[in-house]
């Protein structure tokens, strides 16, 4: 059995009166695209700077290719960590970071580097502090796929981007990844546009961990069901619900389990519409459990 890229047991990290991340244990798999998945605040963005080895836990332990990354030369420079808040030093261009990023890895490749800054249309002049904020997200981008270092993290990398600028940064990832597998990890609010490239998903909020699996998995593990309230609650009933929403006399529920026969035989007589639900639906689900109209918790 391949072992995972990043390994974490009972992982904490608490920054004084904060629980960023509580008692999280968690496999990401070697040489696949993962998701990492959850609303703002959810503890993403400590998990990675904990995996790339710019922070220790708390508590608890981490491996990557198993070795504990923290100020760990060899491994870290075998990870890249995109992130929105990259620093660059004063007045470097563009010109200036990428003839000194081939020095942090050694699977630096000029070719996708020289790819991405041409479909980006990035100044090679000016200094960074002067681009905008979707230019240093492509900057950010064209250093973190250009490394092709062996664990690549992207906390967002798309802020700022417009939709063609995101769509050529998703072709180019999955294509550079088929041609150079490794393992990538990527944050991302942006569900629907990016779930066709995930293998795999891990899903966070408040700090805990609450769901990882294949992605194929995920998708096949619950269903959207709505209509008429009553016809809704009926088919409900008995089957664990992870998100109620109801506006006026329709609701629709998220339901924690595969559509079988017997739900779809079920939904047909009840007349109400049976979908799958996706990384959003459950993403959104496990966030917010139940909503009414205005809001509040139902």
């Amino acid at each position: 059995m391949t072992q995972p890229a990043v390994r974490l047991s009972e992982v904490s990290r608490r920054f004084r009166r904060t629980q960023a991340l509580d008692d999280l244990t968690l496999d990401i798999p070697t040489n696949a695209i993962t998701g990492l998945l959850g609303r703002n605040g959810a503890g993403k963005t400590t998990l990675m700077s904990i995996i790339a080895g710019h922070d220790r836990p708390s508590t608890g332990s981490v491996e990557v290719f198993g070795v504990d990354p923290f100020e760990d030369a060899p491994t870290m420079s075998s990870i890249s960590f995109v992130r929105d808040n990259q620093r660059y030093p004063e007045d470097f261009t563009l010109r200036q970071v990428l003839e000194v990023a081939p020095l942090f890895h050694a699977g630096w490749s000029t070719d996708i580097a020289e790819h991405l800054v041409h479909g980006f249309r990035l100044p090679r002049k000016t200094a960074i502090k002067k681009l905008s904020r979707g230019q240093a997200s492509s900057l950010g981008i064209v250093l973190g796929l250009a490394s092709r270092a062996p664990l690549t993290i992207f906390d967002e990398p798309y802020l700022g981007l417009d939709a063609t600028a995101r769509r050529f940064f998703y072709d180019t990832l999955m294509q550079d990844y088929l041609d150079h597998p490794r393992t990538i990890l990527v944050s991302t609010h942006l569900i629907d546009e990016m779930e066709p490239l995930l293998e795999h998903v891990v899903i966070v909020d408040g700090g805990h961990l609450i769901r990882t699996a294949a992605a194929d998995e995920l998708r096949g593990s619950a269903v959207t069901v709505s209509g008429v309230t009553a016809a809704v609650e009926d088919v409900a009933a008995q089957r664990p619900v992870l998100q109620r929403r109801t506006i006026g006399g329709l609701t629709s529920v998220v339901l924690e389990t595969a559509a079988d026969d017997e739900l779809r035989t079920e939904a047909a007589r009840s007349g109400v519409q049976l979908t799958p639900a996706t990384l959003q639906d459950l993403v959104a689900a496990y966030g917010v459990e139940s909503e009414s109209l205005e809001g509040t918790r139902a």
